[in-house]
């Protein structure tokens, strides 16, 4: 058996993939929010709210799941982070405070640790499940 991946779609073109899959899933869930809530004691929240950041995490789950199972653990974990950071930093990007770029990289590193936690547990359940089949083990 050999450590290449199981597909044989190169891994740019996955990474490339699942980057436009994750500036794509920005634009759907967060892109068109751009207002803060402002509440009766003056306080201000947003412009996201909760269950939109949930359906963006959950929504790519599943590629970022479905690469490392083909074996593209490490293009899930760029594609994914490299695709919200662009994406963060676009929609970002008019902050006049400059500090947009701060929020992008929390986005880079929470991304990456989330999609390599992922792409770790998928694999490692795929490795579990696979080889119960097999004699021996």
């Amino acid at each position: 058996m050999t450590n290449e991946p199981r597909n044989s779609a190169p891994l740019s073109v996955e990474t490339v993939l699942l980057a436009g899959m994750a500036v794509v899933m920005w634009a759907a869930w967060l892109g068109w929010d751009q207002h803060y809530d402002v509440h009766p004691d003056g306080s201000t929240t947003g412009p996201y709210e909760a269950w939109q950041v949930i359906g963006l995490s959950l929504g790519l789950l599943v590629p970022v799941c479905r690469a490392a199972f083909r074996g593209h653990g490490a293009a899930a974990v760029l594609g994914t982070s490299g695709g919200l950071t662009l994406a963060a930093a676009y929609d970002w990007s008019d902050d006049a405070s400059g500090l947009f770029v701060i929020g992008a990289g929390m986005i880079t590193i929470g991304s990456a640790a989330a999609a390599a936690l992922a792409a770790v547990l998928t694999s490692t359940l795929h490795q579990i499940v696979s080889g119960a089949g097999r004699p021996g083990h």
